[in-house]
């Protein structure tokens, strides 16, 4: 609502409704907050550990060779995410970049990739040769994909594993978001159990982990507790928001060199690259990540109990465990889905005026609508949304600077799907 104009009925009671869940929702909000020091202390810690100074701001041109910056920021990383060793690259296009870099490091010809936690996300669908032909994906290279489904609980089938571990698998896959999936996100729990598992029947076999949207949601990092690589976005959670781009590879030394040797090249590896004087705006980002992570879930909760009101399913539902950023809503139909994208959209910063229609994106098997008037394009760190435009029409809420600015966006949602005769509101007063 613009200054001065004057309250719509319906504007009111969406805003009631809001109001009321978040102040019911204050007690877990207060925990979510208290988590932050547990988080900025790991951050904190490496910092001094690394002797971090205003020189490692700084990045040599060309090759890169011997950049201290560099160098500086993969060990804070390390550090914070309970690894051996990182690379921090700006040159990750993306979180899918990083993990494909992994992926191709690792694997040999005639090397079996198993994915234990059903189909991977979208966009590694044509890195793995799901689908699309002629790119140099994982099965042209000749190597070998299987995967197990979750179980209906949205759990790793303990006998299914079994039997697929059966046969000797290179590489172990373990997605620890929802993605664009029905399910809950794996803990930091059910990851150690699962690479206490596979480590026990293939001892040589690498549990491989993609971080993305995890990064400080729990106490620690998938490493600290048997994982053998992990990959991320610097444009999700460890970017706090304010990280220009990149992406990360940690875990075993090894490992972090092959991830890098397909980034770069062989013989070049960790060893080149420039961080184009942008270490400060990333080292800045891990700072802030922990107090971004725990506004983001903040606003999730109050995603979920608003809509979980209204009648929608929710996943997960307020003050669950969470192990991303991710809160699913099942909206059930293309029409609520552009109407909440669209209210997203006009509350963002950047590019309110815009009006977020389906569209084909690259690496994507459906078309999307998307919501992300966001300050670094395509940042899931900042407050956005969007969603797969086919059945049963999931909405897909992530990120989020500040729990303000969750609660005027859902209170311009509300008030256009009551418009649109898609919901009815509480009565001002009886939420």
């Amino acid at each position: 609502m613009k200054s001065g104009e004057v309250d719509h009925p319906a504007r009111a009671r969406a805003r009631d409704l809001v109001e009321n869940v978040a102040r019911e929702q204050e007690p877990q909000a207060a925990l979510r907050t208290a988590a932050v020091q547990q988080g900025l202390e790991r951050v904190l810690d490496a910092f001094r550990g690394e002797r971090l100074g205003t020189q490692h701001f700084a990045s040599l041109t060309g090759y890169g060779h011997g950049d201290q910056g560099r160098d500086v920021l993969d060990r804070v990383f390390a550090r914070v995410l309970g690894a051996e060793a990182a690379a921090v690259r700006l040159q990750f296009v993306s979180g899918t970049h990083a993990i494909a870099a992994a992926l191709f490091g690792v694997l040999r010809p005639g090397d079996r990739l198993l994915s234990v936690t059903g189909r991977p996300y979208d966009t590694l669908e044509e890195v793995i040769g799901l689908r699309g032909h002629g790119q140099g994906s994982l099965a042209e290279f000749g190597i070998i994909y299987d995967e197990i489904a979750l179980s209906p609980s949205g759990v790793v089938d303990g006998l299914a594993l079994d039997c697929a571990l059966s046969r000797s698998a290179r590489l172990v896959l373990i997605q620890r978001s929802c993605g664009y999936s029905w399910r809950p996100s794996l803990s930091i729990a059910q990851i150690s159990d699962l690479c206490e598992r596979i480590h026990d029947r293939q001892p040589d076999c690498v549990c491989f982990v993609d971080n993305c949207y995890g990064e400080f949601v729990e106490a620690v990092e998938p490493p600290a507790v048997g994982a053998d690589l992990i990959a991320g976005s610097l444009i999700k959670n460890p970017g706090g928001t304010i990280a220009p781009a990149g992406g990360y590879v940690a875990g075993r030394a090894d490992l972090v060199r092959q991830a890098c040797c397909r980034l770069t090249a062989p013989g070049i590896g960790m060893d080149g690259g420039t961080g184009f004087d942008l270490q400060r705006l990333v080292l800045q980002g891990i700072f802030l990540a922990p107090q971004m992570v725990s506004e983001a879930l903040i606003g999730a909760d109050l995603v979920a109990g608003v809509f979980a009101r209204l009648g929608f399913p929710v996943q997960p539902v307020a003050g669950g465990m969470r192990s991303d950023l991710i809160q699913a809503v099942r909206l059930g139909t293309p029409e609520a889905l552009k109407i909440v994208c669209r209210a997203f959209q006009a509350c963002s910063p950047v590019g309110s005026y815009l009006d977020p229609v389906p569209a084909e994106m690259p690496g994507y098997a459906s078309a999307l609508v998307m919501a992300g008037g966001t300050f670094i394009d395509g940042s899931t760190s900042e407050f956005s949304a969007d969603a797969p435009l086919r059945e049963p029409f999931d909405l897909f809420v992530q990120g989020g600077t500040h729990r303000t600015h969750v609660r005027l966006a859902l209170t311009e949602a509300l008030t256009a799907l009551d418009a649109a005769g898609l919901i009815d509101l509480p009565q001002t007063g009886k939420a």
